[in-house]
């Protein structure tokens, strides 16, 4: 690949790109090398050696170590692999080194090509402080950042955010101003933690709003393009969840995209900028907005942008990395674009990262993977593949699923239904939730503000798709598949239907627990006529298999046919049908005492890295108290006392590694000492 014009990082030439990050940006950047003709270089870390994107890639360069810290943060190491594979140019994806332009300028001085913008702009943009001050001089609208050390009762609520990065990390609502000294401290160490500087900094936080920004491509030879907004309300914990093009709210208000563009423009051209970038804006509904922060990478969200406009923005990073020139207006925006981000997460669980093995992810509808969509359909960027290990030193997000259509609704139609029947085994995600949003009358109305989860509920939002009886139509499916197998496996009389007798006899009973539901017991009997199911009056079986069940289930207007596809990992027991995904697990017939835990034990819902301890035994704790904190996905997570009590036991110590499950420390409840 070689530049027409003159290039600023080399001779104007690249033939193998190595990128700096994994997942799932990796294997989309290499898609784009691939459709190029051009050479790809993975580096990888402990955790990430069968990684989908290592094994892809024409070579890969192992990073000794599993923390972002000992790996993918190591510019070093990175520019090191880069030179022994014979790359001679470094994409930096998203997050880790994307922002930090110490490595844009290691890269340019070890002769490789840098794709991205100059290391100036990334300065001038690297601090969030000091970009705004250069946003509000070049004439875009802005909001006045805070020192942490003036910030007074008059100004809370206050957001506390890294100046370093994004993407949620680092950020804290502070609301009492007791609690402002524990969350900058708590900031600081999540900043330090995913982008190595614990700077942070204060900002006026504003309930409710639209997060609406930008997309921008520039060359190096005067060009701007403002390529068409996105809109990135919907979030949790300050990262983006949803996403869109075109926004709902610019699309109603005359005028709000040509102001957007022009202050956009503005920001990119006040620093020089070049290649792929992003403005942010946090707007009101009247379509007045201010400038939050300008990314100087490419966003996760690139994805609808280029469903909307045929860009392949991955391929002009490229270009104008070694000089190409573009064309002198973008192409105009088209149809809709929706993008869900897919986590193992439990939303009902105040958000809580999974962690585990990946045993089955398969998107029904998929027309492409990190491609381009011209045609109503659903694109599938992910990270992972059946068998992928989810762990706990990496952001937990799977996958993002991408519809496109010629209007808004029917791409929220399309991306719903896509998850709905997606058959997603291994961890608990937040499918249900992105279904319930995506098919919100609110959502639909392009009611969508930085509250919605507030507004709406997100006890209601993070319910079970199933209801309570469709679930136990599936576990009745879940036990009688079970039979099958089982007579599948019998040596003698396997031909005949589980549990059969001549005479009438008990009925067989199979135990499973739902998370949403508890305990599911299923009695049933095979018989000449077929099966009879306790509690299911007229309900016939017209297939079993270990793998497929089809029932015939009774209503007020006939019977009708459903059918059910059962897969089974252990324990763990998937029930997909159109009806709604079910997750059980199948309860032994005998339980271990060995299992038994204190009451009040504080279990480890996750692995990570006990990183402070709040109390020390013997001493009276209030319910909620912070006991110990967990560093587990780049992100601190604070373990509380289930109830008021005296702390009888901690199990562990600081910097200790934890499973799930793990006994961290022992609450004993105030009732339990009265009773002595």
């Amino acid at each position: 690949m070689t530049a027409s014009h003159g290039d600023s990082n080399t001779g104007g030439q690249i033939t193998n790109v190595l990128v700096a990050n994994r997942g799932e940006i990796a294997r989309r950047v290499f898609a784009t090398c691939r459709r190029m003709g051009l050479g790809s270089v993975a580096v990888y870390s402990d955790a990430d050696a069968a990684a989908p994107h290592v094994t892809e890639a024409d070579a890969a360069v192992r990073l000794p170590g599993n923390t972002p810290a000992e790996t993918y943060l190591r510019g070093e190491l990175i520019i090191e692999a880069a030179l022994a594979a014979g790359a001679d140019a470094i994409h930096p994806g998203y997050g880790f080194l994307s922002e930090n332009s110490d490595f844009a300028k290691a890269v340019l001085d070890a002769g490789l090509v840098w794709i991205g913008p100059p290391v100036e702009a990334i300065e001038q943009m690297g601090s969030k402080v000091a970009s705004k001050k250069m946003m509000d001089a070049a004439g875009v609208p802005v909001l006045a950042e805070l020192d942490p050390a003036e910030v007074t009762e008059s100004h809370l609520p206050v957001l506390i955010k890294a100046s370093a990065g994004g993407g949620g990390r680092g950020m804290r609502v502070v609301r009492e101003l007791a609690d402002l000294t524990p969350q900058i401290e708590a900031a600081r160490r999540e900043a330090e933690s995913a982008f190595g500087d614990p700077t942070v900094f204060c900002e006026r936080y504003l309930e409710t709003g639209r997060h609406i920004e930008v997309q921008v491509m520039a060359d190096t030879h005067g060009a701007i393009w403002a390529v068409g907004e996105r809109e990135c309300s919907i979030q949790r914990r300050h990262q983006k969840v949803i996403e869109e093009a075109p926004s709902p709210l610019v699309e109603r208000i005359e005028g709000m995209r040509e102001r957007l563009f022009e202050a956009a423009r503005l920001a990119a051209g006040a620093i020089g900028y070049t290649g792929a970038g992003t403005v942010e804006f946090l707007a009101d509904e009247q379509g007045e907005f201010f400038f939050l922060e300008m990314n100087t990478r490419l966003q996760v969200e690139h994805p609808v942008t280029e469903c909307t406009t045929g860009l392949d923005l991955v391929r002009l990073q490229l270009d104008v990395a070694v000089g190409g020139a573009l064309p002198a207006e973008p192409p105009a925006m088209r149809g809709h674009s929706i993008e869900v981000r897919l986590y193992a997460e439990d939303p009902a669980q105040d958000w809580q990262p999974q962690s585990g093995t990946v045993h089955r992810i398969d998107i029904p509808s998929v027309r492409t993977e990190f491609d381009l969509l011209d045609r109503p359909g659903v694109r599938l960027d992910t990270g992972v593949v059946d068998g992928s290990v989810v762990g706990v030193h990496y952001d937990p997000m799977l996958a993002k699923v991408i519809s496109y259509a010629e209007t808004r609704g029917e791409a929220a139609r399309l991306l719903a239904a896509a998850l709905h029947r997606a058959k997603i085994h291994g961890l608990v995600t937040n499918r249900d939730l992105l279904v319930r949003v995506l098919r919100h009358p609110a959502f639909l109305a392009g009611d969508t503000d930085t509250a919605f989860f507030t507004t709406h509920g997100l006890d209601v939002l993070a319910a079970p798709l199933v209801s309570a009886s469709d679930e136990a139509l599936s576990v009745v499916a879940a036990a009688l598949a079970e039979a099958a197998a089982n007579r599948g496996r019998a040596r003698v009389g396997g031909g005949l239907p589980s549990g059969w007798r001549n005479l009438p006899s008990q009925s067989q009973r199979k135990s499973y627990e739902s998370r949403a539901t508890g305990t599911h017991e299923v009695g049933y009997r095979f018989g000449r006529t077929g099966v009879t199911v306790d509690g299911h009056d007229g309900l016939e079986l017209v297939e079993s298999a270990p793998d497929r069940v089809v029932l015939s289930v009774p209503g007020e207007r006939g019977p009708v046919r459903r059918r059910f596809e059962v897969a089974r990992y252990g324990d763990q027991v998937y029930v997909d049908s159109p009806l709604g995904p079910v997750a059980l697990r199948r309860a032994p017939r005998f339980s271990d005492p060995a299992d038994q835990v204190a009451t009040g034990s504080l279990l480890a819902p996750m692995p990570g890295s006990v990183i402070r301890l709040g109390a020390e035994v013997g001493s009276q704790v209030e319910q909620g108290q912070p006991i110990l904190w967990l560093e587990a996905m780049k992100m601190e997570h604070t373990i509380a006392a289930p109830a008021a009590g005296v702390l009888s036991a901690v199990n562990v110590t600081v910097g200790q590694q934890v499973d799930v499950g793990a006994v961290l420390a022992v609450v004993e409840p105030v009732e339990t000492q009265e009773n002595r």
